[in-house]
């Protein structure tokens, strides 16, 4: 049995839907990458990640950065683990209204251009494929992998912290739960 390591990216410059789409991290987000990278890089050398696997965002890009540089490692991008999409016709001042109503309800519930529940199924299966890795991810990806697996039909069923590390175990059966990241009563708007 494998492990993936799923981890929220860091404390970001500015929130979701704000003047800046694509924020790094700011310095506390910093702080969290660096913590992050030495929790995994303290793993048992059976058990530490030896891939590094990244949501296109610049957050995650970055919160991946110290493990990435730890072990040598080139961060891989997967666009299955970035952000939810956003209906296309939305501009940016309405995205936190529309998310906020997202993360309100069901997976079944969210309006946009495509079919959430077909979404979250992909989330899944692109981290299913991923046995072995450390996959720096976001808030509702992470919720989107929990719910399908705990077959919950709500949008958001956990609260990870920033950086905070969720253990999955790759089996012949699929993935399961090992143990959940740290949780916070974060803002994700």
């Amino acid at each position: 049995m494998a492990c993936i390591y799923l981890i929220r990216h860091g404390r970001p410059t500015s929130t979701w839907g704000g003047a800046d789409d694509d924020p790094g991290l700011d310095p506390a987000g910093w702080s969290q990458a660096e913590a992050a990278a030495a929790a995994l890089c303290a793993l048992p050398p059976g058990q530490r990640p030896a891939q590094v696997i990244s949501s296109p965002l610049r957050r995650c890009r970055e919160t991946a950065t110290p493990f990435a540089r730890a072990i040598g490692a080139e961060i891989q991008i997967e666009p299955a683990v970035g952000e939810i999409p956003t209906p296309a016709a939305l501009v940016a001042a309405d995205r936190p209204g529309w998310l906020g109503q997202a993360m309100s309800g069901q997976w079944s519930q969210i309006v946009g251009d495509l079919d959430y529940l077909d979404w979250r199924k992909a989330v899944v299966n692109a981290i299913a494929r991923r046995p072995g890795a450390a996959i720096f991810s976001h808030f509702i990806a992470i919720n989107a992998v929990l719910s399908a697996l705990a077959g919950d039909p709500r949008t958001v069923v956990f609260r990870p912290d920033h950086a905070s590390m969720t253990i999955l175990e790759a089996g012949e059966e699929g993935l399961a739960v090992v143990r959940r990241g740290r949780e916070a009563s974060t803002q994700v708007l």
